[in-house]
């Protein structure tokens, strides 16, 4: 009885055995822990793409400080530029301006407006063009002291604030008509091809307008323009 129950070969079959299991827990237990990171890093890369995400969406939006437009016809009524002085909102970083697009619902319908430093017959913007040169579906910004920004220095940060300006003759907030030089009406554009504007159709007394200014990180910022009922003068600026 004694010499089965001390059987050396009995012995080594079951350490072999044991060994086996234990491997193979091992093994198991390896492949859980290195799912378990594998998920954790995942999950937590996700998250903070998340956190920056949303950071994003609070800071990283166009703050408009003023709403203002500019008269060009007392007599009929019109406006002949709407300026918006934007800045970028508190913990923002750069906004690159050229990026952003506004979303307006005008008297003559909607549209996205998308930035241009380029006026209406091709030529880049600069001192001898004027708001009223801007194409529809456009805007465009200018520094501090009235010049036009191209595209690669229209970027908000903490030394800089720049005004955006759309063309309230052209759709979604106007439709001025213009005629050419052959004679023949068209929708004003513009451009320097037309002999004069014709019309009464522009932006102007008791109008309204609806703004959202969508920048680079997707962040909203909404805007109502509302257009006082009598304008004074011709050249005054007028709060929206």
């Amino acid at each position: 009885m004694f010499e089965s129950i001390t059987n050396n070969e009995d012995r080594g079959q079951v350490g072999i055995g044991t060994l086996i299991v234990f491997i193979a827990m091992v093994l198991v237990a390896a492949i859980a822990a290195g799912v378990l990171i594998n998920t954790a890093g995942f999950l937590q890369s996700q998250a903070e793409a998340t956190g920056q995400e949303s950071t994003d969406l609070v800071s990283e939006r166009i703050d408009v400080t003023s709403e203002v437009g500019i008269v060009g016809s007392e007599s009929t009524g019109e406006l002949e530029a709407i300026r918006l002085s934007v800045s970028g909102a508190a913990g923002s970083s750069q906004i690159d301006l050229s990026e952003a697009t506004i979303q307006a619902v005008g008297p003559n319908g909607q549209a996205n407006l998308v930035f241009t430093d380029v006026a209406a017959d091709g030529n880049t913007l600069d001192g001898t063009y004027n708001v009223s040169q801007l194409n529809a579906s456009k805007f465009a910004v200018q520094n501090s002291s009235g010049g036009w920004v191209s595209g690669d220095d229209a970027v908000l940060n903490n030394e800089n604030d720049y005004t955006i300006v759309v063309n309230p003759g052209a759709e979604p907030f106007g439709s001025l008509t213009a005629e050419g030089l052959d004679g023949t009406t068209q929708v004003y554009d513009g451009s320097f091809t037309y002999a004069h504007q014709t019309g009464e159709e522009a932006f102007g007394e008791s109008q309204t307008s609806s703004l959202e200014i969508v920048s680079p990180s997707s962040a909203t910022t909404a805007v109502e323009l509302n257009s006082p009922d009598l304008y004074s003068e011709d050249g005054e600026a007028v709060r929206l």
